[in-house]
């Protein structure tokens, strides 16, 4: 079973010539609205490769339809306050070769109450799965109670803050990070990452595959597959859930990095975030 305490957005899609840069206007050549927050796409990413998730999040008085999409794949969205405050968005430009900048607005993720954990993880199991990223308020307490209940926990260190990293890290026993956060977090220790004392590393970098390290030395490699991308939002969310998923239901971490990095190859060949990331039986059928 897999708990996620992660992030609900409602995302907003603008299709740009080229990104913008400082103080320019910019005329949008299309737009479109779905289902996002790195939190709700990993649930959906995780639903979607045939495993059981729950996720731990909140919305606002305008977002239950983002609960009900949620419900739709299969996630048990049981544990999701709706809240005064509003749900959380993002502005996302993507340009034409599918690269995208993004707003965030934290909103009802950052707004719920600390209650609303401690409940969802009351019944966890030692062999259950937690999913974090630094998306929503709680995310140490989840992780310490996850811990005592013996359960494993993964990270993504998204959006990147070095002050969230160091609190949440002696909790985790599976760090994700992509490549420039990996650079980042080094930078911000002062050490390499294979000094971190944490279990599992896993470090996604694009077009150049995905990599995994466990702290008793042994490693694994999975290559990108080669696809046109049209649009790279939430590939590495798409990554984490099928990897988690892979794990959760006893995959080997080389076959579990394979089958993330098909599942990413194909999304990044669709336009959108949780709406656009695939099942199991498309990542299954999908040759490049």
């Amino acid at each position: 079973m897999i708990y996620n305490l992660g992030s609900i957005n409602i995302d907003h899609f603008y299709s740009v010539p080229h990104l913008p840069g400082p103080g320019e206007t910019l005329a949008a050549t299309a737009y479109r609205m779905g289902l996002g927050g790195k939190g709700a796409n990993q649930s959906a990413a995780a639903a979607k490769a045939g495993a059981r998730v729950a996720h731990i999040g909140a919305v606002g008085p305008e977002g239950g339809w983002t609960v009900e999409r949620l419900a739709g794949w299969g996630v048990d969205t049981t544990h999701i306050a709706k809240l005064d405050t509003a749900t959380g968005h993002a502005i996302i430009n993507v340009d034409a070769s599918g690269e995208n900048n993004i707003v965030l607005f934290p909103g009802a993720n950052w707004a719920m109450p600390a209650a609303l954990v401690e409940t969802a993880l009351a019944e966890a199991q030692a062999d259950d799965l937690l999913i974090l990223q630094n998306e929503t308020a709680h995310q140490v307490l989840a992780a310490k109670i996850a811990r005592a209940r013996g359960m494993s926990v993964l990270y993504s260190a998204a959006p990147f803050d070095p002050g969230a990293v160091r609190a949440i890290l002696p909790h985790v026993t599976i760090l994700a990070l992509n490549a420039v956060e990996a650079a980042q977090l080094a930078t911000a220790l002062g050490s390499d990452l294979a000094a971190l004392d944490v279990p599992e590393i896993l470090v996604t970098r694009g077009a150049e595959g995905a990599d995994w390290r466990a702290k008793s030395g042994e490693t694994a490699f999975t290559p990108a597959l080669k696809v046109t991308p049209v649009d790279t939002t939430s590939a590495g969310d798409t990554f984490t859930g099928y990897f988690a998923a892979g794990r959760d239901k006893g995959l080997a971490p080389a076959a579990a990095l394979a089958w993330g990095a098909r599942a990413a190859a194909l999304k990044v060949t669709r336009r959108g975030t949780a709406d656009a990331i695939p099942s199991a039986d498309e990542v299954e059928a999908f040759r490049t």
